[in-house]
C-alpha cells in the first residue's frame, strides 16, 4: 500500500535529523513532549488529545505508527489511510511540530534516541499498562510520563462503524 501522491511535508523527519533537531531544542530550553499512535483517521477525539498534550510543553512530536505495526495491532483492513497520508494529515495540525514514522513493534529505540521531557499516553493506559520496554526506557531518560483524558465515544473504530453504517443506508 502506498501513496499515489508525492507529499511534501516538512514536518516529517526521520530519526536521525529528529535526533538533531533534539540537541537543537535542548540547547535552546525548550521542553519536548512525544506521544505516539496510529492516527489513522483524524477525528475529533485526536485533535483534542493533541491539544492538550501540546499545552504541556513547547513542543509536540508525534510518532506515528508506521503501515505494518498498524495492521499488526488493528487488523488486516487497517492502516485506511497509509503512512505518508496519515503523516501529512497531522503536519498540518499547527500544535504538531514533528512527525517520526517508526516501524519497529515498540517506541523504546526512539525514546532512548530522543529523550523526550514528556511522554504523553491516552487515558486508556496507566502506568501499569504501558509496554515493559517503552516504560524503562522513559525511565531510563529521565521523562515524565502523562495521561491525557480522551473523549469518549471518539475513536477511529467508532467512526468507521459510522461510515459502514452510512453508506449501508445510502
Amino acid at each position: 500500500m502506498s501513496s499515489p501522491l508525492q507529499l511534501d511535508n516538512p514536518k516529517w523527519w526521520d530519526l536521525e535529523e529528529a535526533m538533531r533537531r533534539r540537541l537543537q531544542l535542548r540547547s535552546s530550553g525548550k521542553t519536548l513532549v512525544l506521544t505516539n499512535g496510529c492516527f489513522d483517521l483524524l477525528h475529533t477525539g485526536h485533535l483534542y488529545y493533541l491539544q492538550k498534550a501540546r499545552q504541556l510543553g513547547d513542543i509536540l512530536w508525534v510518532a506515528l505508527n508506521g503501515d505494518a505495526g498498524v495492521r499488526r495491532l488493528k487488523g488486516a483492513h487497517r492502516p485506511v489511510q497509509v503512512e505518508a497520508e496519515r503523516a501529512y494529515a497531522l503536519a498540518a495540525l499547527s500544535f504538531v511540530d514533528g512527525i517520526i514514522i517508526f516501524q519497529t513493534e515498540r517506541l523504546d529505540g526512539e525514546i532512548r534516541a530522543l529523550q523526550p521531557d514528556i511522554y504523553v499516553k491516552a487515558g486508556d493506559y496507566t502506568l501499569q499498562t504501558i509496554d515493559e520496554s517503552e516504560r524503562a526506557a522513559l525511565e531510563e531518560s529521565g521523562t515524565k510520563i502523562e495521561f491525557m483524558s480522551y473523549l469518549p465515544g471518539y475513536s477511529t473504530t467508532d467512526l468507521i462503524r459510522k461510515i459502514n453504517r452510512a453508506a449501508q443506508d445510502s
